[in-house]
């Protein structure tokens, strides 16, 4: 298992050579170490999962808040992260450029760009500056000489956009600006993905859980699979379905359902202290 951030960046890379495998996402250290304690060879950040985890919505957390919970999930484990890190908090090249310079430093061996601005008239940017910042992205990498895979994403499929010949023209166009892979969220039909996955082969396409089984997404071609702030979902769900039984019913039997207190110290013992 890699142990440095060196080594967490060329097993990453590695993991997108061949084959096809799922890029789950906690959204704190301590799921991050259930989650490589349960085999996966990486794991993703999600960018709603750690703004439920502070209290906050998706896309309401600062640039300062998501490099130190960077920080803090490539510290934990010692598989590589990579980082969902929104529109890179910046809307102009040089910006992309600065943020992603400074999230290379949290220790992530991969960070995803999008092209959706979070405005609701205009929920992308323009087509040429999308390509720009992921260009910009793609220098700050190369400047570094970290070697992290660049993730382009293209939104349109869950930001009121769904146009596949678009997402393909601006897929096909962030492959050229140097993205390492590309992600379309939103994606559900087997013939869209297979579409996407043609235009940018030979580079790797990450989907996020469309309902197909992993085997039938790697029939596709598809390389990597996450699965965005689900976990997270799951995990509020179960802790919103007890708290309710207690308060409505009076009664403590989804407890039943939990991990032992032995299980979990199992889990996280040998952390260090702060």
């Amino acid at each position: 298992m890699p142990t440095t951030v060196a080594d967490k960046r060329v097993a990453f890379r590695a993991l997108h050579e061949s084959g096809c495998f799922v890029l789950p996402n906690p959204w704190d250290a301590g799921s991050a170490i259930a989650l490589q304690s349960l085999g996966f060879k990486a794991v993703a950040s999600t960018s709603a999962g750690m703004a439920w985890s502070m209290g906050r919505a998706d896309n309401a957390v600062s640039l300062e808040d998501v490099l130190a919970h960077l920080t803090a999930l490539a510290a934990a484990v010692d598989i590589p992260v990579n980082a969902d890190f929104e529109n890179a908090f910046a809307d102009d090249p040089a910006g992309v450029a600065a943020n992603v310079t400074r999230a290379l430093e949290t220790g992530v061996a991969g960070l995803s760009v999008e092209d959706s601005t979070g405005a609701p008239a205009a929920p992308l940017y323009d087509f040429d500056l999308s390509v720009e910042r992921v260009a910009a992205a793609r220098a700050a990498i190369d400047v570094s000489g970290t070697g992290v895979v660049l993730t382009a994403r293209s939104e349109g499929f869950i930001a009121g956009r769904p146009d596949l010949i678009e997402t393909v023209r601006r897929l096909t166009a962030f492959a050229a600006a140097g993205a390492d892979c590309l992600y379309a969220p939103g994606l559900r039909d087997a013939s869209d993905i297979a579409e996407v996955v043609r235009a940018v082969a030979p580079k790797p396409v990450n989907v996020l859980t469309p309902g197909l089984a992993v085997s039938a997404l790697a029939d596709l071609g598809v390389r990597r699979i996450s699965v965005g702030g689900s976990l997270a979902r799951a995990a509020w769900g179960e802790f919103l379905r007890a708290a309710r039984e207690i308060g409505e019913a009076g009664t403590f039997g989804a407890f039943a359902r939990g991990a032992s207190g032995g299980e979990l110290n199992r889990l996280f013992a040998g952390r260090p202290k702060d």
